[in-house]
Order: structure tokens, then C-alpha cells, then sequence
């Protein structure tokens, strides 16, 4: 019994982050109605500036995580909806993804090339100390990140529904015409989406990145495991893109602990075809009548 708790938590502190990466998706989907395909990189990139900032600025640890976050909302943020979404959204989805997807390339390979190919070392936001808990012996690491990404969620739900901006924003992403005529400045709002998607995968990338390490290839897996959340929860809505990153991070240690390690890789895309088939709008999803 210990060690399920054990492996149940440790997989729900995973999963809450690859949460975080899954709900940049649905952000960015209810802004521009596509898919960003480098959201993977855009997990992996923050992790680096950091690094930059501590190598060869010679900045302090939670100095350069802040500088980091600033770096990586402009970037990822304000730079990403202005230089690759407003040029190229007007010809059509599908031009935006296969931009989106060579963006994910270039920012990979970039890494490669001017910082290094080798798997770095990434200190980690909270100490990695054991705790022990009904006779589990858990990570404060694990716990502490399961307990940030849960309210950051939390945070970002209250914003959405309870604010003025937030309403507003929900309107843009309903039916932006509308929402115009109503008054709401539409092109804010989207770019409000953009950094708040920057934020998150930036946290995101502080918290999975000590135990991944930083690596240019993170966003590969990352990538591909958080769009699978936000397909498995429902891609319109932010609660699923929670409930499908919990599901994967638990259904991945449960596997790996209970069954075999070899297969766990295979899971998402398993459990992705099965919702698939069962539920295509995903676990929380609704139906929608959009064309794409």
C-alpha cells in the first residue's frame, strides 16, 4: 500500500506539470484556433535562458529564473504572436501549424549549436529531501511541485472566470467578432493568451527540468506528451488539459512500477488511440460545431 502512494503521487507531481504544458495548447488553440507545435520547446527553451544567465552572467540562481521568465515572455510570448501567429494566421491553420512546427526545429537545434548537445545538471526550485507519509517515503520535491502546479491552475481558473479581463478574454476565444462589438479589445486579449501560455510553460520548464535535466531534445517528449493530455482531457478546456496530464503522469508510473518499464513510452499514444475511438472530444471535452 505504501509504495502505491508512493507511485501515485509521484506520478500525479509529473503529471500536474506536463498540466501545465497541456493547458499552453488549449490557450493557444482557443486564441488563434491552432495548434502550436513547438509548445514542447517552448518548455525546453526557459530552462537554458536560465542557464545563460547563471554561466555566463554570473547571475544568482532566482535572479536569473526571474530573468528567465521575463526573457521567455517576450520571446515566446510577445515575439511568437507577432512575428509568426498575426503574419501567418490569415492563410489558413494549416500554414501556421507546419510554421510552428519548423519554429520547434529551429529553437531545438539552436540549443544544440550555441549552448551545448549535453545533458545539463538544472537546480531545482525545492529541495529534493525525503518525506514520509502514512509509511511512504516520498519526494518534498514531488510534493511541493504537485502542490505549485495545482495552484497555479487553480490561480489561472479564478483569473478566467471571476475577472473582468479574464470574462473578456473567454469572449475572444467564444467568438471574437462578437466579443468586439461588444467592446473588447480582441488583439490584447489574444496577446494576454500568448504571455500567459509563455508563463506557463516557462513554470512548467523550472519544475520538470531537475529531474529531466536540461536537454535540447526535451521538447520532443514533452512536447508530445502534453499534447496528448490536452487531446485525453479535452482540448477545450482547461480542466481537461489537468485531467488528462494527472492521467498520463499516474497511468506512466503505475506502469512502470507495476508492469514494465520498457512500454512506458508506448502509453500516451495507447491511451490517446483509445480515446480516440471511445470519446473523441476527450474525458472533459464538449463538442463543437467549428470548421477547420
Amino acid at each position: 500500500m505504501s509504495q502505491f502512494l508512493q507511485v501515485l503521487l509521484s506520478g500525479l507531481a509529473t503529471g500536474s506539470i506536463y498540466a501545465l504544458a497541456a493547458i499552453g495548447f488549449t490557450l493557444v488553440w482557443q486564441a488563434a484556433q491552432t495548434v502550436n507545435f513547438a509548445q514542447g520547446e517552448f518548455v525546453m527553451l526557459p530552462a537554458f535562458f536560465v542557464l545563460v544567465a547563471m554561466s555566463f552572467f554570473g547571475m544568482p540562481f532566482w535572479v536569473a529564473l526571474f530573468i528567465g521568465l521575463i526573457i521567455s515572455l517576450l520571446i515566446l510570448g510577445l515575439v511568437f504572436k507577432k512575428v509568426i501567429v498575426e503574419p501567418i494566421l490569415p492563410h489558413g491553420g494549416i500554414t501556421l501549424i507546419i510554421a510552428t512546427m519548423t519554429l520547434g526545429i529551429f529553437l531545438k537545434e539552436c540549443v544544440k549549436e550555441f549552448y551545448s548537445a549535453e545533458a545539463q545538471p538544472f537546480p531545482s526550485i525545492f529541495p529534493n529531501d525525503p518525506i514520509e507519509l502514512f509509511g511512504a517515503v516520498l519526494s518534498l520535491r514531488d510534493m511541493l511541485n504537485l502542490a505549485f502546479s495545482l495552484a497555479i491552475v487553480v490561480a489561472l481558473t479564478l483569473f478566467l472566470n471571476r475577472t473582468r479581463t479574464g470574462r473578456c478574454m473567454q469572449a475572444t476565444a467564444q467568438n471574437p467578432a462578437v466579443a468586439e462589438i461588444l467592446g473588447v479589445n480582441v488583439k490584447r486579449m489574444i496577446l494576454y493568451t500568448f504571455l500567459i501560455n509563455a508563463a506557463l510553460a516557462t513554470l512548467a520548464s523550472y519544475l520538470i527540468t531537475p529531474i529531466y535535466l536540461a536537454k535540447f531534445s526535451n521538447g520532443e517528449t514533452l512536447g508530445l506528451i502534453a499534447f496528448i493530455a490536452a487531446i485525453v482531457g479535452g482540448f477545450n478546456q482547461i480542466r481537461g488539459a489537468l485531467v488528462g496530464g494527472l492521467l498520463i503522469g499516474v497511468l506512466d508510473n503505475l506502469t512502470a512500477t507495476y508492469v514494465t518499464a520498457e512500454y512506458r513510452a508506448a502509453l500516451p499514444l495507447v491511451l490517446l488511440i483509445i480515446i480516440i475511438l471511445v470519446r473523441p472530444q476527450g474525458i472533459m471535452g464538449t463538442s463543437e460545431g467549428r470548421a477547420v
